[in-house]
């Protein structure tokens, strides 16, 4: 679990999900570093708001993505650090944000089929593709 906590939080940075996911990081982070837990704040409303950008550029969003998840991954594990026992409420309160969505929205919940015949060629992406023929 974390070491995908990151990834899981940045994911829900653009879904409907967010407040909820936000709040629940900030509470946890109230609880365990209190002196902290503003800047926190105000560093994951920065965030969301780097990546809602970065997306709309297209390309430079999954770069962003991937740096934004590194930073969220790198800052969870330094305060879950300090209170192990955090990281399952940790999972809980992502777990709990991703079930509020519908499964085809939430990060990771991508679903794809595909039946080929004969000597057809499939290629399925839940994000970027790149085919080098």
């Amino acid at each position: 679990m974390l070491d995908s906590a990151g990834t899981a939080l940045v994911g829900l940075m653009v879904t409907e999900a967010w407040t909820q996911a936000r709040n629940g990081v900030v509470a946890l982070w109230r609880r365990l570093r209190p002196a902290d837990a503003d800047a926190v704040e105000r560093d994951l409303d920065e965030a969301r708001g780097e990546l809602v950008e970065a997306r709309e550029e297209g390309e430079a969003g999954a770069q962003t993505e991937r740096e934004l998840a590194g930073e969220w991954q790198r800052r969870l594990l330094r305060v879950l650090r300090d209170d192990p026992a955090a990281a399952e409420e940790l999972q809980q309160l992502l777990d709990a944000a991703r079930g509020t969505l519908p499964p085809e929205s939430a990060p990771g919940g991508v679903q794809l089929q595909a039946r080929a015949e004969g000597s057809a060629r499939i290629y399925q992406a839940g994000r970027d593709m790149r085919v080098q023929g």
